[in-house]
């Protein structure tokens, strides 16, 4: 423990301050600091190989289909348009196919279940319990419980599958809830700027990469006169989720919180 007493008077300014600072932080200043944090490490387990050899094992075909009924498996057994609005950057003929391919193997209730498994098994592999991880998990846990689900579909769905009991596990899935909030706040946002799901990438840095990571097909129109809407929907998306932040976290807890998401002694290993 480092002695308090022994730091030289500047450095207590300069601590005091930034405690102070902290303090202030508001629910905007929050989600722009600790959302991308959180977007990285809640989409972690999707991209691992490891998720894609359980989804194997049980049966479902390579690709996309595990994805689409694991994520999209808490709708319940829905038209895949249902799927494509719920999900909304993925091009509509890749949604149809994959989702009716992943629920044929053991239908959306079973296919959910495995998905949130296979988040539990990355936490087991890739995270350790700490001193901080109980508080992370307390205040995350406070956020998801806090939220008005109206208009959060599929963040509502994902909710409702509730927690695992271990240490890590909880965490972890408590982050890919965060993640999906946000996901569904920023759809939200992009449609208040009149921007399709293609537009909103292609106007992004890796435009075209994005897109036809998510299924659309080249030739892409051109989108650079539509960046600045781009932009203003990640602004609202910031100024949504801060009021989210606002609502139900406290001003210390705000601080706290990113220092436990972004701090140089983050439990999470940002």
């Amino acid at each position: 423990m480092v002695n308090r007493r022994c730091r030289p008077p500047a450095t207590m300014v300069v601590s005091s301050a930034y405690g102070e600072a902290m303090a202030q932080l508001s629910g905007r200043q929050l989600a722009e600091l600790v959302d991308p944090s959180l977007n990285a490490l809640g989409v972690k387990y999707m991209l691992d190989p490891e998720t894609g050899a359980i989804g194997k094992a049980a049966g479902y075909p390579r690709g996309f289909p595990f994805y689409m009924a694991g994520r999209g498996g808490v709708l319940g057994d829905v038209d895949p348009d249902v799927i494509y609005a719920a999900f909304m950057f993925f091009d509509k003929e890749l949604v149809t196919s994959a989702w009716n391919q992943g629920i044929a193997v053991e239908g959306p209730g079973p296919a959910s279940r495995r998905y949130a498994g296979a988040a539990d098994a990355w936490a087991v592999a890739n995270m350790k319990p700490s001193a901080d991880l109980p508080r992370f998990t307390e205040l995350a846990r406070k956020i998801v419980d806090g939220v008005d689900s109206a208009g959060l579909t599929l963040f509502a769905g994902l909710r409702a599958l509730g927690l695992p009991s271990g240490e890590v596990e909880r965490a972890y899935r408590l982050a890919t809830y965060l993640r999906e909030l946000r996901g569904c706040v920023h759809m939200h946002a992009v449609r208040a700027q009149g921007l399709t799901a293609l537009q909103a990438m292609l106007a992004s840095s890796h435009g075209e990469r994005m897109a036809g990571l998510h299924g659309y097909q080249p030739p892409y129109p051109d989108c650079s006169h539509l960046v600045a809407k781009r932009e203003r929907a990640e602004a609202l998306t910031d100024e949504l989720m801060g009021d989210i932040y606002d609502a139900v976290l406290t001003g210390g807890e705000r601080a706290e919180f990113h220092e436990l998401v972004r701090g140089e002694s983050s439990p999470l290993g940002q």
